[in-house]
């Protein structure tokens, strides 16, 4: 492992839209000698690419004290298990849903998610699809120009996604990285369980913390892994069912043999071929949903919890010929952690 301090200057965010659409925008620096080229959340030749610069508990109200909106419209891209959720009052309320993304670049990527064809910035995109499973969640947003600290409230379940990530070639000491304060915020919070950190596994169809076909590793993924209050997501081509199981997306990465991947490891499906929205990055927001509406039933517990009650109740029997190194624990399901009437 080399040890040279590793500057993330330069760092070269790829929005994954699935359009095959590059337009190239590159920033690199050299880091004690080794020209770096970080790229974040792209699948191979199918992104749009946007620079920017930066360096390598509490009280919640109850459900039934409020007086509910109309059932939200359920979209085909969902999970039907979201309907009895919303059914049964559980929409978000307590919850806020921190998007950490690209709002304010020029590209944008067409999509829709049900509600009409729409040409919107990436991270409106993921705001967008967390906000429709969890409709009465907070909403905030972080722009990836900002390196500041990313700030929780005090007056909810803290949620964080991340539908981008930090590559850099293989072989660097991962202790040495020079995080902004962005970054390390969000692993001081993971670590220190004051937010859920929902996370896209990442599109270069390999293994978790392995290194993709150009050579360069996610050290995000690194970082996040074994962080008490972190989720990786992987994309499904479906929501499986037992009749009609799902499997894993060619582009997805995989949970790995790494153990912490595997146990922090969830999927869910995404629908690109109804929403023209393809990638990890439209999967996590659909765990940050779930963790969402699972906090407006377990108001007391805490980001930890929260992301425990997601994983333990993940299914196998949705899904071909699971297995944990490339499913982890399995397809979310809703349905399933909403089950108990406590978690501890």
């Amino acid at each position: 492992m080399k040890n040279r301090s590793i500057s993330l200057r330069g760092l070269l965010l790829a929005a994954t839209f699935g359009f095959g659409l590059a337009l190239p925008s590159q920033a690199q620096e050299a880091a004690g000698g080794a020209a770096m080229s970080n790229t974040l959340d792209a699948i191979r030749g199918e992104y749009a690419q946007a620079t920017h610069l930066l360096r390598v508990k509490p009280a919640r109200g109850s459900v039934r004290a409020l007086r509910l909106p109309p059932l939200p419209p359920h979209r085909t891209w969902m999970s039907p298990e979201i309907i009895d959720a919303w059914q049964s009052g559980y929409r978000g309320q307590g919850a806020r849903i921190t998007v950490v993304d690209d709002f304010l670049g020029k590209h944008r990527l067409r999509g829709d998610l049900g509600a009409g064809s729409a040409l919107l910035r990436h991270g409106q995109w993921v705001q967008r699809g967390a906000q429709m499973l969890a409709p009465m969640a907070a909403a905030a947003t972080h722009d990836l120009r900002r390196n500041g600290s990313v700030m929780l409230s005090g007056r909810h379940l803290n949620i964080i996604n991340l539908s981008y990530g930090m590559l850099a070639p293989e072989g660097h000491d991962l202790s040495r990285m020079a995080w902004t304060a962005r970054e390390r915020s969000i692993l001081a919070h993971a670590q220190e369980g004051r937010a859920i950190v929902a996370k896209a596994a990442g599109n270069d169809g390999v293994a978790l913390g392995a290194a993709n076909d150009a050579g360069r590793v996610d050290y995000l993924n690194l970082a996040l892994a074994g962080r008490p209050a972190a989720l990786f997501v992987g994309a499904l081509d479906r929501n499986g069912t037992p009749e009609d199981p799902a499997s894993l997306a060619s582009y997805s990465n995989r949970a790995g043999s790494d153990p912490r991947f595997q146990s922090q490891f969830l999927a869910v499906g995404v629908r690109d071929d109804l929403t023209g929205l393809r990638g990890t990055s439209f999967a996590a927001p659909v765990v940050s949903g779930y963790a969402a509406v699972l906090g407006s039933k377990f108001s007391g517990a805490a980001p930890g919890q929260i992301a425990s009650r997601l994983l333990e109740t993940a299914r196998s029997d949705t899904l071909r010929d699971y297995d944990p190194s490339i499913h982890g624990r399995g397809e979310a399901s809703i349905a399933r952690a909403l089950a108990p009437t406590r978690i501890d």
